[in-house]
């Protein structure tokens, strides 16, 4: 299943989303082939490296994916779900929010794999976050979705636990294998973590103000 779009409008110019897409794609753009020895040493200098974790290299691993499709996949879910929460937290505080989504579901991802040298990189993370806040802030919602060859209107509720669901369940899969390279080096229990950390923070970084009608009303006017 592939999201196209959602039905909730957005009433602000989600002005964080599209920096972090602009910025994600021209770090791309700047980075060596991603089947290239100067690609590795980067991931290794910039990514998240369970046995040798650091505060700084949350940050930096944030911005580096490790191929074209790493890339569209995380920046389409954050274009279709982060304009939305946006709207409802108010620009530094969604910023300040997707940047501990991005923590939390690193701490986990270290917790689960302390040992391992294999380096985390790219925005999943963060954007599971925006994922968790958008199921409980729009739980109503649905979502146009490429299904096979045909387009449909999803549940919102549907799309996203189902999301939640394999990440969870991969995860659990992955605490059985010896070695890590053979799950493909998805960090499942990122994925899953920085959804539970966005769906448990959200209702502290909204402003409950921004979710009735009435109130952009009298702000417009």
């Amino acid at each position: 299943m592939i999201p196209i779009r959602d039905v909730i409008p957005s009433r602000t110019t989600p002005f964080v989303t599209i920096a972090l897409i602009v910025t994600n794609v021209l770090v791309f753009l700047w980075m060596p082939a991603t089947d290239s020895a100067d690609f590795d040493r980067l991931i290794r200098a910039w990514g998240v490296t369970p046995a040798g974790f650091t505060l700084s290299s949350v940050a930096t691993a944030l911005f580096i994916h490790a191929g074209l499709g790493h890339l569209f996949s995380n920046m389409l879910f954050l274009w279709i779900f982060g304009d939305n929460v946006e709207d409802r937290m108010g620009h530094g505080r969604y910023l300040l929010f997707y940047l501990v989504c991005a923590l939390a579901a690193a701490l986990l991802q270290v917790a689960v794999d302390t040992d391992s040298q294999v380096p985390m990189v790219g925005a999943s993370g963060a954007i599971a976050g925006v994922l968790g806040a958008y199921l409980v802030l729009f739980p109503q919602s649905r979502v146009l979705t490429l299904v096979f060859i045909v387009l449909v209107e999803v549940p919102a509720v549907l799309l996203l636990g189902v999301w939640f669901a394999t990440q969870l369940l991969s995860g659990l899969g992955a605490l059985a294998v010896v070695r890590p390279e053979d799950m493909g080096g998805v960090a499942f229990w990122a994925h899953a973590g920085g959804f539970a950390a966005g769906a448990a923070l959200v209702l502290l970084f909204r402003r409950p103000e921004r979710m009735r009608v009435e109130w952009w009303d009298q702000a417009a006017g």
